[in-house]
């Protein structure tokens, strides 16, 4: 499962990230709506958890502006306000569900595995590129039949790019996805999970999938 974080107190960030993982659950953290956005635009997320008072912007507007962009993806509001009102305006805005603070980790962990299992069809499932098979509920990946063994990471990675096969896609959007807030864009580190990926998906098999479009970024494609 993969979740984004939207939450700007650090805080509480750094315990609901702890606790996801505590429970191997991937997350991605944005502190504010801007962050928030390219996040949920360019990534794929199997819920997000939306704070409603943002740097930046409102939740509801945020909620509200993705529903109206067609994303289908399970949205949980968090509120420090517990007032009819502003339950309803969330759902209303879009939302699924709406967990008031403070609240127990245990009953938000049960809410987001209760909307993750509501994953809309919309999203596929399996993708195909060649004899490449990629599951993204299974997180299970293979080549030519064999079963190709990827880290949480090189994972992040192929699925960015095989939502987007055959689209180049430029290292700020590649970014937004597989790492947070706090990635350096400046390092080298996006090249060096290229490479990992290419090792383990590409080396042994034709054709080579894996493209560097100079320039501009990369292409997942025969």
């Amino acid at each position: 499962m993969r979740l984004l974080i939207v939450e700007d107190d650090p805080e509480l960030a750094t315990v609901l990230i702890r606790g996801f993982g505590e429970h191997d659950i991937e997350t991605v953290h944005a502190a504010t709506a801007p962050a928030a956005r390219e996040h949920a635009m360019l990534g794929t997320f199997d819920v997000l958890v939306l704070d409603v008072m943002l740097p930046g912007g409102s939740g509801f507007e945020l909620c509200r502006e993705l529903r109206r962009d067609g994303r289908t993806t399970p949205i949980l509001m968090l509120t420090a306000r517990d007032t009819v009102d502003d339950r309803v305006h969330g759902l209303d805005a879009g939302a699924d569900d709406y967990l008031t603070k403070p609240f127990a980790f245990r009953e938000l962990l049960a809410r987001v595995r209760a909307l993750a299992r509501r994953r809309p069809a919309l999203v596929p499932q399996v993708v195909r590129i060649a004899d490449l098979e990629v599951d993204l509920s299974s997180r299970r990946v293979s080549r030519g039949g064999h079963a190709v063994e990827l880290t949480a990471k090189e994972f992040a990675l192929l699925e960015c790019l095989a939502l987007h096969a055959d689209q180049v896609m430029d290292r700020a959007a590649i970014t937004a996805q597989v790492w947070d807030d706090n990635h350096d864009p400046f390092t080298n580190v996006l090249e060096v999970l290229v490479r990992r990926l290419r090792r383990k998906i590409d080396d042994d098999f034709q054709p080579k999938l894996i493209h560097t479009v100079r320039g501009a970024g990369y292409r997942l494609g025969t």
